[in-house]
């Protein structure tokens, strides 16, 4: 049996780019994600592409049935797993008070329930005889209070801080865990649409999502704490440790801010 890397939100920019990068380094995949017909678009393309073999299963994380029935497949079909790359998570970018209960809630349930009951979950398939890697998926705006996404950042921050403190409960497991803390990523229509309402600025902490996923898998394959990639975001995340948190919330409200008014005006 062949062991296998699994990677959530699978057939997203980001998820896609981890997809190509595992493969192409010869890695049996485990894909999920809501649509069943672009999971399966994507494994046939991984799988001519690259030789790997690629199962696919179509599930909504964020639903308790769901990912009852995954971890119920791969008992009976005895899978094991050598990695686990949690990519799915949600942004729904606006002030608080202008959000839906909902809204509010998928966030929560999807950002940071599903990703810590999925790694949870996992955890006992993995193949003792290898390294297992974990990858979470966090955010450079896990450091700051973000005004306009509030929630966002602050469940983004849960997942850095439950990322460091779990690599240090595995470490004598032969688990590590690295948490990727990117600015922004052209991921998704939104995303560029956000990206280009923050003018100069966005483009200039904007990563390649290919070079991004490159960079940490190559980090995790040398057990590193966290990934943030690009020098400028690296400089940025420096120099905020030099003002207090308010000012920092002061500065990032008034950049979204501006960036919600240009989006307006066009």
């Amino acid at each position: 049996m062949h062991t296998m890397y699994m990677i959530t939100g699978a057939t997203g920019g980001l998820g896609k780019a981890f997809a190509a990068e595992c493969a192409s380094r010869g890695w049996d995949l485990f894909l999920t994600d809501l649509s069943e017909e672009k999971l399966a678009l994507l494994a046939r393309a991984l799988e001519r592409a690259h030789g790997v073999v690629v199962r696919s299963r179509p599930m909504d994380l964020t639903n308790e049935k769901s990912r009852s029935a995954l971890f119920e497949s791969i008992r009976a079909q005895g899978l094991r797993f050598r990695g686990l790359i949690n990519v799915a998570g949600l942004d729904h970018e606006g002030f608080f008070m202008d959000r839906k209960d909902e809204e509010i809630s998928t966030i929560i349930r999807l950002n940071i329930e599903s990703t810590l009951l999925m790694t949870h979950s996992l955890l006992p398939y993995r193949d003792h005889g290898l390294p297992f890697r974990i990858i979470n998926v966090s955010s450079l705006g896990a450091y700051f209070a973000m005004p306009i996404k509030a929630t966002y950042a602050a469940s983004k921050r849960f997942l850095l801080d439950f990322s460091l403190a779990l690599r240090n409960e595995l470490r004598d497991e032969n688990v590590t865990v690295t948490v990727l803390c990117p600015a922004g990523l052209p991921t998704t229509p939104e995303c560029i649409e956000a990206i280009n309402a923050q003018g100069l600025a966005g483009q200039l902490t904007t990563e390649n999502i290919g070079k991004v996923a490159h960079q940490t898998v190559e980090a995790a394959l040398r057990g590193r704490a966290t990934v943030v990639p690009g020098i400028l975001n690296r400089a940025l995340l420096l120099a905020s440790g030099l003002l207090p948190a308010t000012n920092i919330a002061d500065i990032v409200g008034s950049r979204w801010r501006a960036a919600i008014r240009r989006r307006e005006g066009a």
